[in-house]
């Protein structure tokens, strides 16, 4: 470790334990029942966290989260059990929720505060210059809000030795330049950021907490909301309904918002932010008489635009070994951005590991969407993201496959394995790749939609048709940003929390001016 990383790290520490603090937290749901907060952000996820953080420089802010607290969980704090989480899932409890998707792949969702950023593997890149164009955001604040991330809970990793291996593979299969450490988007091969550090601990999006106002801030573990509260009018969101995420009681109870200017924020990512508004009679009609939901809008856009990347994931070592596990450090970007390329070291069980090198279509056309499955709020929604449907993404999987081939057949790749490297036949003919990638196709752990910018919400991410109630997380995005989004998810939270403040801000300049009387007489001194 260098002796400047060693400093800051320590000084990290210092701070928090002297001069930060983290906000009160509780389980018991009585304790919130009937209180007012100028904010409820649904979701203390990568985005929940940091917008809350960001609003509590000013308001008052409820974080609502359905799992508990990742601080003191060795299988989100420690590098060396990553992946695990993945394999120790349960129905209420676990830090990750699985569910499989109509189209028959496995996927998971974080149910801990922090989100996705205490299950995933920590690798942090930019989006491209041309996301934050299409989005139409403000660059200069874009800039900003990743720098505020990126000085908290970012670090740069010491490639391990299998990752300098990858590294060298990916530029022997072609992609080029060698962009060494760099947390931008851009064409080659390169390191990226990590949310461990050097010593090995994971730093979700739930410590950006400490550096808003902990004091105005109150987190609720462990409970799910059940859906929005409305004025009598069904126009404006006044709070919400939640209950214990446990399973033991169906008791409910309420929380709301300041009636001025208060706002319900969910930021309860691709699966619960869509879910919660159709629970609450925002989306299409049809599909909610079905289930008996009352209409509050006819929001036909809700649950639609649902994406996930289509992946193919090479085992690369003939047969089970016991290695130490590794997240990706590395990231190879193919020309015009239309595949990534990381490889790890996953556990299968407990005791044994794989190395896998694993790529995605960066912009699949395939689009989905998601429905419910039932009125329980705990209960997964149906989705379905129809995988390579698009004959356009079927031509890119064949030619992702090639790739992949020609990284775990590179000399670097098979002097390193040796005896141990995986001896299977290169796929050849169009037919035979199309059979591999729809027998194989898997998931990246990128999914995102269902309430997506210009459909379910507006450029200020408010939900269209009803006021007080926003949406700022992944299910906002058409497309993942960057290598994955985590980044720029943990970067939406700050941006969008600094807009409402700028926002708010400007409003209360605007009532000050409105109650003064023009032209009255100044005080004399």
């Amino acid at each position: 470790m260098s002796p400047l990383m060693f400093i800051f790290i320590i000084s990290m520490f210092v701070n928090l334990s002297q001069g930060m603090q983290m906000p009160y937290m509780t389980s018991d749901p009585i304790e919130i029942s009937g209180k007012s907060f100028d904010y409820i952000v649904v979701g203390g996820g990568t985005a929940g966290c940091s917008l809350a953080a960001t609003l509590s420089e000013k308001f008052s802010v409820l974080i609502i989260e359905r799992g508990g607290s990742p601080y003191g969980d060795p299988l989100v704090e420690e590098r060396k059990l990553f992946g695990y989480s993945l394999l120790k899932t349960d129905e209420y409890s676990s830090v990750a929720q699985s569910f499989t998707s109509r189209d028959g792949v496995e996927n998971y969702r974080g149910r801990v505060l922090g989100g996705s950023s205490a299950i995933n593997g920590g690798f942090y890149s930019r989006a491209s210059e041309e996301f934050v164009k299409k989005a139409c955001w403000d660059k200069e604040l874009v800039q900003d809000s990743y720098k505020w991330v990126e000085s908290k809970v970012v670090f740069m990793p010491q490639l391990t030795q299998w990752q300098s291996v990858v590294q060298l593979g990916f530029l022997e299969a072609g992609f080029y330049p060698y962009n060494g450490y760099s947390l931008e988007h851009t064409q080659g091969t390169k390191i990226g950021g990590s949310i461990y550090d050097e010593c090995g601990k994971r730093h979700t999006s739930a410590d950006l907490l400490a550096f808003g106002k902990p004091n105005r801030i109150t987190v609720l573990l462990k409970a799910t909301v059940k859906s929005l509260i409305f004025d009598g009018n069904k126009t404006r969101v006044v709070g919400v309904r939640f209950m214990k995420s446990d399973g033991s009681s169906s008791k409910s109870y309420k929380a709301h918002v300041e009636k001025h200017r208060g706002e319900v924020i969910l930021a309860a990512g691709a699966l619960g932010s869509p879910q919660i508004l159709l629970l609450s009679g925002i989306g299409p009609e049809n599909h909610l008489k079905a289930f008996d939901i009352p209409v509050v809008v006819n929001l036909k856009e809700v649950g639609r635009k649902m994406s996930d990347n289509p992946a193919i994931s090479l085992l690369v070592d003939r047969f089970s070994q016991n290695r130490t596990l590794e997240p990706p450090q590395v990231a190879a970007i193919a020309e015009g951005y239309k595949f990534i390329l990381e490889s790890e070291v996953l556990p299968t069980d407990i005791t044994t590991t794989r190395i896998s090198i694993a790529a995605k279509i960066a912009f699949p056309k395939s689009k989905g969407r998601l429905k419910l499955n039932s009125v329980n709020p705990r209960e997964n929604p149906s989705v379905k993201f129809n995988y390579l449907e698009s004959e356009e993404d079927l031509e890119a999987c064949l030619e992702m496959v090639l790739l992949l081939q020609h990284v775990a057949r590179s000399e670097t790749v098979t002097l390193f394995l040796g005896t141990q490297a995986q001896e299977k036949k290169l796929l050849g003919g169009d037919e035979e790749l199309k059979g591999f990638c729809k027998k194989n196709v898997r998931t990246y752990y990128h999914y995102h939609g269902g309430c997506v910018v210009g459909s379910v919400v507006d450029e200020d991410y408010r939900v269209n048709g009803v006021k007080r109630l926003r949406v700022v997380d992944g299910s906002t995005f058409e497309e993942s940003p960057g290598t994955n989004p985590m980044a720029t998810v943990l970067m939406l939270g700050r941006y969008q929390g600094i807009k409402i403040l700028r926002d708010r801000e400007a409003e209360k300049e605007e009532d000050e001016r409105i109650q003064s009387p023009q032209g009255s007489p100044q005080p004399q001194p």
